[in-house]
Parts: structure tokens; sequence; C-alpha cells
């Protein structure tokens, strides 16, 4: 699951890149439309195609999170809107960490690793009359994800 996600997001960035590049390219005559949101904020139309032959097939490799000192599970969330539209978020399962002997340790913290991905969101496009049928256009959005679980040392703070 998660190595498909962060797949998906990669190839997602570079198809961004390549439209920003193709975009910034193109005469003053291309397909972009600009206009103003409802807050003001300046909005900026691009086309996007998605090429299926760019997609990395998955490599498989060996599932970390049961072998971990700081052990964790995946939640996962499917939202129809979003592309990708499945997504897994870690969670740890321990307050501490593993010892050699495979008990756990509390004078170590176990803590979610946080991962930044883009996601592309369908919105409806405003305009769309009820005869011209419906129109959408996807919105960039970033997200912060736990991706996996990290065993470090408390912070401790002395308070004077």
């Amino acid at each position: 699951m998660f190595s498909s996600n962060v797949m998906a997001a990669c190839v997602m960035m570079m198809m961004m890149m390549t439209m920003m590049t193709k975009a910034a390219g193109q005469s003053k005559h291309s397909a972009r439309t600009h206009r103003k949101s409802s807050d003001g904020a300046a909005v900026e139309t691009v086309p996007l195609q998605l090429d299926p032959r760019a997609l990395v097939p998955p490599r498989h490799t060996r599932p970390m999170q049961n072998t971990s000192v700081s052990p964790w599970t995946y939640n996962v969330s499917h939202d129809s809107a979003l592309f990708p539209p499945v997504l897994s978020e870690a969670r740890c399962l321990l307050r501490g960490c593993l010892d050699s002997e495979g008990r756990e340790d509390l004078s170590l913290e176990s803590r979610p690793i946080m991962h930044q991905v883009l996601l592309l969101r369908r919105v409806k496009s405003q305009g769309a009359g009820s005869g011209a049928g419906l129109s959408y256009h996807y919105r960039l959005e970033s997200r912060l994800l736990a991706v996996g679980c990290t065993c470090i040392r408390p912070m401790v703070q002395r308070q004077d």
C-alpha cells in the first residue's frame, strides 16, 4: 500500500513539473484560463494530460512495518474526489520501542515520520450550466501524511 501511494505521488509530481514546463513554453493562446476565486486569489487553470506509459511498475520490497523496533500499521482512507483515491497513513503501535528481546522499552519513544504529499482534488467547475453537462477541474493540494514510525529519545526540557 505505502509504496504504491508514494509512487503515485512521485509520478504526479513529475507530471505536474512536466506540465508546468510545457505550459511555460506555450504561447499566450494556450488552453489556460485565468480568473479570481471567491476569496480574491488568482486561479490559473491549465490542461492536464495523464500518460499511463509514464507510470513506473511497482517494485516488491520487504515490508518494514512489522520488523521495525517502532512497529506501525496503516489506516487506509478512500476519497473518489482525490487522485490517488486511496491513501494509507501509518499509525504507531507502541508508545515506546522494542528492545533486542522484543519487549517495549519506554525510555525511547515511537513517533510518526511525516511526509508532504501532493494530491489532485476533483472540483466542480463554476459556470457549468445545467444544459452543458457537468464540468470538473483538478486542484493541487498538499497534505502531511505519516508514512512510518521511528524510534527517538524523549525530549526532556529542564525547568529552572
